[in-house]
C-alpha cells in the first residue's frame, strides 16, 4: 500500500499531492443529485446565472470529499483505521466548472494511542487550491492510523 504509517508522519511536513482534477459539470451535477441536494446554485444554470456568481457553484461537500480523496494515495491508503473527525472546514473562495484542483496536506500532529499500542492519531490540515493558486477549501482532519512497527 502507498499510505504512510503513524511512525512515518512528521509534524510540520507538507505533502504536495501530484494528482489534480479538473471539475466538470457532470461531477457537480452527479454529486448534488446523488446526495439529494436540490440547491439551485449547484444544479440550475438559470438560477445561478442570476446569482452574484453568474454561474453554478461546485457543491462544497464535493470539494471537501475531493480534497481529502486526492490526499489518500500519499497519506492513508491501506494504513488508516478510520476518520475520527473534521473541524475548521472552510471554503474561502468558490469553485466552478472547469476549475482544476490541486491539494497539499500538512501534518499538524502525531500521537500514539493511549489504549491500543498498534495505532495512533494523525491530525492533517488539507488545503485545496484552484488553477490560479487561490485557496478554495481547508479542513483539519483527525485519522486513526496503524503503526508500522506493529503491522
Amino acid at each position: 500500500m502507498a499510505g504512510l504509517y503513524l511512525d512515518e508522519f512528521r509534524p510540520g511536513e507538507v505533502i504536495r499531492h501530484p494528482l489534480t482534477k479538473t471539475i466538470t459539470e457532470s461531477d457537480n451535477m452527479l454529486f448534488s443529485v446523488m446526495t439529494l441536494n436540490p440547491q439551485p446554485l449547484h444544479i440550475d444554470f438559470d438560477f445561478a446565472a442570476k446569482s452574484e456568481w453568474g454561474k453554478p457553484l461546485v457543491n462544497s461537500l464535493f470539494t471537501l470529499g475531493l480534497m481529502i480523496g486526492i490526499s489518500v494515495h500519499d497519506t492513508t491508503l491501506g494504513t488508516t483505521i478510520g476518520n475520527l473527525g473534521m473541524k475548521e472546514t472552510v471554503f474561502p473562495h468558490p469553485l466552478f466548472h472547469g476549475d482544476t484542483v490541486r491539494v497539499e496536506t500538512e501534518i499538524v500532529s502525531v500521537r500514539e494511542s493511549r489504549s491500543k499500542p498498534d495505532r495512533g492519531i494523525v491530525e492533517f490540515e488539507h488545503r485545496a487550491f484552484n488553477q490560479d493558486g487561490v485557496l478554495v477549501a481547508r479542513c483539519v482532519r483527525q485519522a486513526m492510523m496503524l503503526k508500522k512497527s506493529t503491522a
